[in-house]
């Protein structure tokens, strides 16, 4: 029996990369002497902080978006997100005239919540820990001729966040060196997935590696296993964008192909490595975008001599808990 094809290619990518190019920004690969003199390593950062919407999730969601048919998008969209998904998803409808639903938990970060309202969207808030948010978002869809936008098990999705890889492989050629090892968090996958797609297209003996939070290493445990695992159901993380509880499904069937392994940062590592960032480089970084960056500080990698790059997935963080991890 034949192995059934992934859901995205290099080629999905490459056609997203032509949709976004006008609206995105193609944010830089930074190296700093400070951070590779203390990690023995050559180390290049992808500031996704710095995409439209302060992370990379407005690749996939303009992606998705724009893939709608013009009959179609009246009815608007809908999507369930802590936070990053639900401003690239409002931003994107914005642009393209849309109205935007998005159900967020009640507990997700006042700024996220505040930021996505700001791009026009309605917010409908849901408890995290009871409520099933994607029973509800469907259920808003359906109501009201909606097209679900969901936030990784989607090929749309999975090859906008592919654009990152494909710009780190691009740019990584354009200085002569080859990645050794390619690092990016993981919530339910799509980034990961995308990002792994592009480099290894390019650059078939790279590592890629997913860097995830201690309670909530469900991506480690599934590449362990072979299939799809769970996290420990109690976790809590100071990492609010990436606490989905199991891989996706569209989004393991690439990353069990692809990925290396897995790593994990602990919540004290991560707001180390926010602090780092910002004392050390200047760069403003939420605790789930600085997870890969914590495990590299943490030693979980072995990269002495090494062409390591690292995705900063994100920079939206509440003032409060900002200032409390860069004190």
């Amino acid at each position: 029996m034949s192995e059934q094809p992934l859901p995205i290619g290099p080629a999905d990518i490459d056609a997203a990369a032509r949709v976004i190019a006008p609206f995105a920004i193609r944010t830089p690969l930074l190296s700093f002497p400070v951070l590779n003199e203390r990690v023995g390593a050559k180390v290049f950062l992808k500031p996704e902080m710095l995409q439209r919407t302060g992370s990379f999730k407005f690749r996939g969601a303009f992606n998705k978006v724009f893939s709608i048919p013009q009959d179609k998008r009246a009815g608007g969209v809908v999507a369930f997100s802590s936070g990053n998904h639900a401003q690239g998803v409002a931003a994107a409808a914005k642009i393209l005239d849309m109205h935007a639903t998005i159900v967020m938990p009640a507990d997700a970060p006042l700024s996220k919540r505040e930021r996505t309202k700001s791009y026009g969207a309605d917010v409908v808030l849901y408890d995290r820990y009871n409520d099933d948010r994607e029973a509800i978002s469907r259920g808003i869809a359906e109501k009201r001729g909606a097209t679900l936008v969901r936030p990784y098990d989607d090929p749309f999705v999975i090859a906008g966040q592919g654009t990152a890889g494909r710009e780190i492989a691009e740019d990584m050629a354009a200085l002569g060196l080859s990645p050794d090892i390619v690092v990016a968090p993981a919530s339910g996958g799509g980034l990961i997935a995308g990002v792994a797609t592009a480099v290894k297209a390019r650059y078939p003996l790279a590592e890629i590696v997913v860097a995830e939070p201690e309670a909530f290493d469900d991506h480690g445990l599934s590449l362990t296993a072979g299939h799809r695992e769970p996290h420990a159901p109690a976790g809590r993380t100071i990492c609010d964008a990436l606490m989905a509880l199991i891989p996706g499904e569209m989004t393991f069937a690439i990353n069990s192909k692809l990925l290396a392994r897995g790593v994990t940062a602990s919540d004290k590592e991560v707001g180390a490595a926010v602090s780092f960032a910002y004392h050390e480089l200047k760069l403003v970084v939420e605790p789930g975008g600085a997870v890969g960056l914590a495990a590299l500080l943490a030693g979980r990698l072995d990269v002495a001599g090494k062409n390591v790059v690292i995705v900063l997935s994100g920079g939206n963080v509440d003032a409060d808990l900002f200032a409390e991890l860069v004190a």
